[in-house]
């Protein structure tokens, strides 16, 4: 038997199957000038189809410069087109939902045609940071603090429904790498002392009710993205707090009936480094969350070779690989 044979095994995931274990994860490639996904973005995808890939997680549709969007019905049409082509040979593909919340910048072009200021949690500017496509090549600006969360989380059940229009077999929630979600959850970009912030409970409220609200149109086949010890866009919290909240975020999330959880590890070459120290909190992210997830498939994420990978399927500590850092 092959080494990495377990790698091939289909997988029930939510209400259909992937034909393998090994997904790709959401790789932004900025091939959609005016946010209308592009002829070259459905070459792209269908040829990771044709490659072999049991899921397919779209680049994150989002406000960053030339990523597709999905937010109307000129998207959806092209996006079904990608869909298509990626069901044609023999894939399933998730929409990635992605909000920049507050490592966006007011002077980008496709913020400014949002027509809303830089929202996030609270009032609380991200370290760093280089726009490289801005004159100046400015860092990150202070966002608005948003008065009503629940409009944000309308977006993304906005987004899921053209998602759903365009054919999608399901969504990912980026609840990573210092986005919007990661920052309600990080006690450092969420300084709020109303029912969205505080307690880990609070903190986990925006990203839980943003599952919700998504479930509402996809049901089952709804995931969600997690990097609990990564410090990429200056999130990271002390050890005793990311364990609480993530512990507190992952039992909660898998009690609303996921398709999967994936759960990105330590990466030290993604991790932000301010006055000369990591932003991440670095621990074992399989043994200390999966024993949480009951009812969710669970994938893992950050180089992961495929030998590893086949251990960690057929060991039973995950039900799938994701290949690509995003």
């Amino acid at each position: 038997m092959s080494t990495t044979s377990a790698l091939f095994i289909p997988l029930k995931l939510g209400s259909v199957t992937i034909r393998n274990r090994i997904t790709m994860s959401a790789l932004t490639r900025n091939r959609a000038p005016g946010t209308i996904p592009s002829d070259i973005m459905k070459e792209y995808y269908a040829q990771r189809a044709r490659g072999g890939a049991g899921l397919i997680v779209s680049e994150g549709a989002t406000e960053w410069p030339h990523a597709p969007g999905i937010w109307n019905s000129e998207q959806a049409a092209e996006w079904k087109k990608i869909v298509d082509a990626v069901h044609a040979e023999g894939s399933k593909i998730y929409a990635q939902l992605w909000h920049l919340g507050r490592v966006s910048h007011p002077d980008a072009p496709e913020q400014k045609l949002a027509g809303v200021p830089v929202y996030a949690p609270s009032a609380v500017a991200a370290q760093g940071g280089r726009f490289r496509h801005l004159p100046g090549e400015p860092g990150y600006a202070t966002p608005t603090a948003v008065e009503d969360p629940w409009t944000l989380i309308k977006l993304y059940k906005d987004a899921a429904v053209i998602a759903k229009e365009a054919g999608f077999d399901g969504v990912e929630l980026h609840g990573a790498n210092g986005y919007l979600i990661t920052q309600f959850l990080d006690n450092g970009a969420n300084k709020r002392t109303d029912k969205w912030g505080g307690s880990a409970e609070n903190r986990s409220r925006f990203g839980l009710e943003a599952i919700k609200a998504v479930k509402e149109v996809f049901g089952e086949n709804v995931s969600i993205k997690l990097s609990p010890a990564g410090g990429y866009n200056d999130v990271g919290m002390p050890l005793e707090d990311t364990i609480e909240t993530y512990s507190y975020f992952i039992k909660e999330a898998d009690k609303l009936g996921l398709s999967y959880i994936g759960l990105m590890r330590y990466s030290a070459k993604f991790d932000t480094v301010v006055d000369g120290k990591g932003r991440a909190t670095p621990h074992d992210i399989l043994e200390t969350y999966s024993p949480l997830i009951k009812n969710s498939k669970i994938f893992v994420n950050v180089d992961v070779t495929p030998e590893e990978g086949a251990f960690l399927v057929s060991s039973g500590k995950v039900d799938a690989i994701a290949i690509g850092f995003n």
